[in-house]
């Protein structure tokens, strides 16, 4: 199994608690997800604040326009430092994301960091190397976007 990393550094300029705060609620989720990927989530009364164990189901549409179901766990959070989703039940056969922030002079650093192996063996590594890597660069160049437009504005 090809286990594969992708890793992303942002500066924002905003407190810590006001990135820590956005980014701990999974309704703000679809916000930073692109349109074009359908993303829905299928929780009834989500809470306003992730925890350890929850599990964040949801219809997502990341190639061609097909939909499929993906159910993350949160692993992990330590408050104004990190949380790690896992997903249970998805596309990828193995899928580890951890999403760091850290306080700086000039802001707030957020790194995330996802490890990853497709599925299908050695057809699953190609499809990385030719398609699962780019769709991730672009959806996260999306990410990167709606994040400056919410904390990079003023």
């Amino acid at each position: 199994m090809a286990v594969f990393t992708f890793q992303r550094e942002q500066l924002l300029k905003s407190s810590i608690e006001m990135v820590w705060d956005f980014i701990s609620s999974p309704k703000n989720l679809k916000i930073i997800t692109p349109e074009y990927m359908g993303f829905e989530i299928l929780n009834k009364n989500l809470p306003e604040k992730m925890y350890t164990g929850i599990i964040i189901n949801y219809k997502v549409s990341p190639l061609f326009g097909i939909k499929l179901t993906w159910s993350s766990e949160i692993t992990h959070i330590r408050e104004f430092e990190f949380f790690v989703d896992e997903q249970k039940v998805g596309p990828y056969k193995f899928w580890h994301h951890q999403h760091h922030i850290k306080k700086y002079d000039s802001g707030v650093l957020m790194t995330d960091i996802i490890n990853y192996s497709p599925p299908f063996g050695f057809l699953g590594a190609l499809a990385n190397t030719v398609l699962i890597q780019k769709k991730l660069k672009e959806i996260f160049d999306y990410r990167e976007k709606k994040f400056n437009e919410i904390f990079n504005h003023r």
